[in-house]
């Protein structure tokens, strides 16, 4: 790579999370629609049942961007990351029907949390790694937030990827990839099936699962402890402020999926700082 200062790195690393940022909203907001409508025509091939005959939601590649509201194409100037919304003041310059706000929050997220991976990385190869799981998480969470759902188009993939990322040691060895793998998705699955047991309601679905599955072939089965953790902790919080804030009624379901995420995301930035923190503070070491 060419030989640059690191803040440069980090700076070209938050541009590249702007642009990115708008391809995830796509996803976010494309990929759910297309899959349910997806199941749907599946569904009705294996009943017999008569297509509906309704066109496929737009695909996430092909279509390109438009007013979800009155549907007109947008101009190259209404699509640049963050600045297109601030320039047209949150609303649509066609219908004036307000932008959501998860636009420029998403694309915001992935520029500062793509400077914060090259930051504290650096120009590496575990860098680059480190850029597309945070992508991936963001999706993900940004999908789950919307529709409780995590996609194993995303999921496995991720899993894939840390699997055969530890054939280079890249992070961890195979040993640790696979045990942390299997470990991430048991552990789940079993407090998913006890608390079934014990309440006769889901608690988590099985996206829940194969998404720490996916963490712990990345950082192995060391990280799955302290993610859960942290993902319980900060799912608390969030809930809690929730309940308090907005009178989200307790019986109404919470996807679990973000705060696994954001607990993974910290855990693979600042996994090693935040332990050593941990130790100086209990006395241990």
């Amino acid at each position: 790579m060419p030989d640059l200062p690191l803040f440069a790195w980090t700076a070209v690393a938050g541009v590249l999370g702007l642009i990115v940022g708008s391809f995830l909203n796509v996803v976010i907001l494309r990929l759910p629609a297309r899959l349910e409508a997806q199941w749907q025509q599946e569904a009705q091939n294996v009943l017999g049942l008569q297509a509906d005959g309704q066109p496929l939601p737009p695909g996430v590649v092909r279509e390109p961007s438009h007013c979800p509201h009155c549907k007109h194409p947008l101009a190259a100037r209404d699509n640049i990351p963050l600045f297109g919304w601030l320039l047209l003041r949150g609303r649509c310059r066609y219908c004036q029907t307000p932008i959501s706000i998860q636009y420029p929050l998403v694309e915001l997220l992935s520029a500062v949390l793509c400077a914060v991976i090259v930051w504290r990385l650096g120009p590496t190869w575990a860098a680059v790694a480190g850029l597309f799981l945070t992508w991936a998480l963001l999706a993900l969470s940004g999908i789950d937030f919307r529709t409780q759902l995590l996609p194993d188009q995303i999921t496995l993939p991720l899993l894939w990827a840390g699997l055969l990322l530890s054939l280079v040691h890249l992070f961890v060895v195979p040993q640790q990839a696979i045990l942390g793998a299997v470990i991430g998705y048991l552990s789940l699955w079993s407090v998913y099936w006890l608390f079934k047991l014990l309440t006769g309601k889901e608690g988590m679905g099985f996206g829940d699962f194969k998404l720490l599955a996916a963490l712990g072939a990345w950082m192995g089965p060391g990280s799955l402890l302290p993610v859960v953790l942290l993902s319980s902790l900060v799912g608390a919080l969030i809930g809690g402020a929730l309940i308090v804030l907005r009178k989200h009624g307790r019986e109404m379901p919470m996807p679990f999926g973000p705060f696994i995420a954001m607990a993974g995301w910290i855990w693979f930035v600042a996994g090693d700082a935040l332990w050593h923190a941990y130790m100086g503070l209990s006395g241990i070491g």
